[in-house]
C-alpha cells in the first residue's frame, strides 16, 4: 500500500470502522491473507508503507504455511465448497494481492510459483499499463508512474501459469470521495459524494450508476486484455454494501472479500460475499504471523465505551462547531475508549424524543449535516469504533400525533406505534438513511424501546415475553435496513436495570436480559443507582452484577453503563464525583464484569475529569498520561 498517501489512513480507518482485525485459529477451514507490496527494502519495523512486506518475510510466510499442513486453494475450490460439491481441506489458505503494484509480478509471482501457491491478484485496472507521463497519487502526490504498476502482458503471463487469477479492484475507485460539506474523504465505493457547488449529495440513482459504470469498465478491461471476465471483486478499503455487491453480481463477480476477521469455517451452502481476510500489516516476520494466527481468545476483548451527545458539538457558528469537535477528538484520543456511542439525533429540548437528525434523511428535519463528519473524525483521529445511537420509537415526524403509541402516558417520552406499518417503514427508512450517510461500525438502540402493560393491550396482553420479542424483531428489521448499506454492523441496546433486578418487571417494560443477550452483540445495562433511586449505590451495583452473573455467559456480552450526572439534582450537585466511576469500575470488575461504559461525557466542561475518565474507561493496558 501507500507510503504516506491518505489512502493508507483510509484503509486503516475503514478496517477499524468495520470492526477491527481479529486473528483466526490455525485449524480454520479457510484462511485468506491480504498482501499489497512485496519488496526487498522494507524496514524491519516502522516502514513508511505499513502494508509493504519484505520479500524475505513473504517467502518465510509461504514456507511456514507449506510446512505446517496448510493447503493452498483457489477460487474454483471456494466455489465448489460453496455449492457443497467438495469440502475445503481442514487448513485451506488463499493468498490475495491488492492494488496491482508491479512487485506482484517481480517479487511475489516467482515465490508463488516456487511453492505452487495459487493467488488472486486484484489490480486497479485504471492503473494497469499507465501511459507514459501519467502519475498516481499512491505514495504521495504524483508519486507512482507506469513503472510502479503491472502491465497487461505481465498479468497475461501470470494468468497463463494457472496459479494466478485476476480479480477486479475497481477501475478507478481507489480513493476517498468528499462525503460532507466539511470535506471529509471516505471510500468512494460507499460514499454518496457531496458537491459543494450545488450543495447536495448524489442521489441514490446517481451513486449506483457511478459505481456500476466503474465496475463495468474494470470488467470490460480484464475481459478484453485477458480473455475472460473476473469472477471476484476486492473492494478498495473493504468498503462495500449489499447494494454494491448486487451490482458486482450483475456483472458476474459473485465473490468478494472483506478485511474483518481472518478466516471462516465451512463454506457449504454459503454465498461468497465478504469473505474474511487477515490484512498483513507492519511487515511481520514468520514468528509474528504465527502468533497472530494462533491468537484464539475465548471471548471478545473488553469494551470500554463512552456515550457522546452530538448536541454538545452543534452550534449555529461553524467555527464553534470545529472548536467543539476538536475538543471531543482530543479528549477521546487521550481517554482512548474502544467504542463511542455517538448520538445521531437531535434532542435540544431534552425530552428524549428526536425532533431532528444529524444526517440527510427522508422524514425528519436535518439539524446539521454533522454525524458523518464527527463519526469519521472519531474513527480516523481518535481510533475508536463508532456505534450510531438512535431511538427506536421516540421520533417526532410530521403528523406525529397521528402515529403516536396509543395509551401512552403523556408524562413519559413520546413514542410512535410500532404496530403501525407507516411507522415501521418510516423508522426503517431513517436507519437506512443513517447507514447511507455514515461510516459506522454498529448501531446502539436507545432506551426508548419499551412497551408498558397498558400500551397496545391487544398485543400479547398476557405474554410479556412475546411483547419483548415483538420489539426485538422490530430492531432486527431496523438492523437489516441499515445493513443494506453498511455490512456486518454490530448491535447494542440499552436495558433498564429493573428487569434485571426484578425479572417479573418485564411485564412493565417489554425488556429482558436473556432475550437481549440472544438478540444483540452487546446488552448495555443502565447501571445507574442515582437514576433508579437505588439507596446505597455500592450495594445496589453489587446486586445488579450478581443478578447479571446468574445468567450463564451474560458477563461476556453485558456492558455496565455508569452515570456521571445525577439528573434529579442541579448545578454542581448534579455531577457524580468523577473518582466514583474509577472505584465503581474496579469494584464491578472484581465481580467479573468485563465491559464498562459511562454517560454522559461533558467534554466541553471536562466532566468527568480527563485523568479520571482515562483511568476508568481507557482500553489501553496502561491508561495513564504519557510523560
Amino acid at each position: 500500500m501507500a507510503r504516506t498517501h491518505p489512502c493508507i489512513r483510509l484503509l486503516l480507518a475503514f478496517a477499524l470502522v468495520l470492526g477491527g482485525l481479529s486473528a483466526a485459529p490455525a485449524s480454520a477451514s479457510l484462511l485468506v491473507l491480504s498482501y499489497h507490496d512485496i519488496r526487498d527494502d522494507v524496514a524491519r519495523h516502522g516502514d513508511a508503507d505499513a502494508y509493504a512486506t519484505s520479500t524475505q518475510n513473504f517467502a518465510a510466510h509461504l514456507d511456514w504455511l507449506h510446512g505446517n499442513g496448510y493447503v493452498a486453494v483457489d477460487l474454483d475450490d471456494l466455489e465448489a465448497a460453496s455449492r457443497g460439491e467438495r469440502p475445503l481441506p481442514e487448513r485451506a489458505v488463499l493468498i490475495t494481492i491488492d492494488d496491482g503494484l508491479r512487485s506482484a509480478y517481480t517479487h511475489a509471482f516467482p515465490l508463488l510459483r516456487a511453492y505452487g501457491f495459487p493467488a488472486v491478484v486484484a489490480p486497479v485496472t485504471g492503473w494497469v499499463d499507465l501511459p507514459t507521463g501519467e502519475h498516481v497519487n499512491y505514495a504521495g502526490p504524483a508519486s507512482h508512474d507506469g513503472d510502479d504498476f503491472l502491465t497487461w502482458a505481465q498479468l497475461r503471463e501470470m494468468q497463463a501459469s494457472g496459479l494466478v487469477e485476476v480479480a477486479s479492484h475497481t477501475h478507478g475507485m481507489h480513493y476517498g470521495a468528499r462525503s460532507n460539506p466539511q470535506g471529509n474523504l471516505i471510500p468512494a465505493a460507499v460514499t454518496r459524494t457531496y458537491d459543494p457547488g450545488s450543495g447536495r449529495h448524489e442521489t441514490e440513482a446517481e451513486y449506483l450508476a457511478r459505481v456500476r459504470a466503474d465496475l463495468a469498465a474494470s470488467v470490460a478491461a480484464i475481459k478484453r486484455e485477458l480473455g475472460q471476465p473476473p469472477r471476484a471483486v476486492i473492494w478498495p478499503y473493504a468498503a462495500y454494501s449489499q447494494r454494491t455487491n448486487a451490482l458486482a453480481d450483475d456483472l458476474g463477480m459473485r465473490i468478494s472479500f472483506d478485511l474483518v476477521g481472518a478466516a471462516q469455517e465451512r463454506l457449504a451452502g454459503a454465498d461468497l460475499h465478504g469473505l474474511a481476510r487477515l490484512l498483513v500489516v507492519g511487515n511481520p516476520d514468520v514468528v509474528e504471523l504465527v502468533a497472530e494466527l494462533r491468537d484464539t481468545p475465548d471471548s471478545v476483548d473488553p469494551m470500554r465505551a463512552v456515550q457522546v451527545d452530538l448536541d454538545y458539538i452543534h452550534d449555529p457558528d461553524p467555527a464553534q462547531v470545529e472548536r467543539n469537535l476538536d475538543a471531543l477528538i482530543e479528549r477521546m484520543y487521550r481517554v482512548r475508549p474502544s467504542h463511542v456511542f455517538l448520538q445521531a439525533f437531535a434532542d435540544p429540548d431534552g425530552d428524549g424524543a428526536a425532533d431532528a437528525l444529524y444526517f440527510p434523511n427522508r422524514h425528519l428535519p436535518m439539524r446539521a449535516d454533522l454525524f458523518n463528519r464527527v463519526a469519521w473524525q472519531l474513527s480516523t483521529r481518535a481510533h475508536v469504533q463508532v456505534h450510531a445511537w438512535l431511538p427506536v420509537l421516540a421520533f417526532r415526524p410530521a403528523h406525529a400525533e397521528a402515529l403516536a403509541l396509543p395509551g401512552r402516558d403523556p408524562d413519559e417520552v413520546f413514542r410512535l406505534d410500532p404496530t403501525n406499518p407507516v411507522v415501521r417503514r418510516l423508522v426503517a427508512d431513517i436507519y437506512e438513511d443513517l447507514a447511507i450517510a455514515s461510516p459506522i461500525a454498529g448501531l446502539h438502540f436507545h432506551d426508548d424501546a419499551l412497551l408498558r402493560e397498558g400500551e397496545l393491550p391487544a398485543l400479547f396482553p398476557h405474554d410479556p415475553a412475546a411483547r419483548t420479542a415483538y420489539l426485538v424483531d422490530f430492531t432486527r428489521e431496523l438492523h437489516r435496513a441499515a445493513e443494506r448499506w453498511r455490512p456486518k454492523l454490530a448491535t447494542s441496546r440499552n436495558l433498564f436495570a429493573r428487569p434485571v433486578l426484578e425479572p417479573r418487571s418485564e411485564a412493565w417494560f417489554a425488556q429482558s436480559l436473556p432475550a437481549f443477550l440472544r438478540a444483540y452483540d452487546y446488552t448495555v445495562v443502565m447501571a445507574m443507582p442515582w437514576m433508579e433511586r437505588g439507596g446505597d449505590p455500592e450495594a445496589w451495583l453489587d446486586r445488579l452484577a450478581t443478578q447479571v452473573a446468574a445468567t450463564p455467559g451474560a458477563l461476556d456480552r453485558t456492558v455496565f453503563q455508569l452515570q456521571t450526572v445525577d439528573w434529579r439534582a442541579s448545578g454542581d450537585e448534579a455531577q457524580v464525583p468523577g473518582a466514583g466511576i474509577v472505584d465503581t469500575g474496579l469494584r464491578l470488575q472484581a465481580q467479573g464484569v468485563r465491559h464498562l461504559a459511562y454517560y454522559p461525557d461533558d467534554f466541553l466542561r471536562d466532566h468527568p475529569p480527563l485523568d479520571t475518565a482515562r483511568e476508568a474507561i481507557s482500553a489501553r493496558s496502561f491508561p495513564y498520561p504519557e510523560p
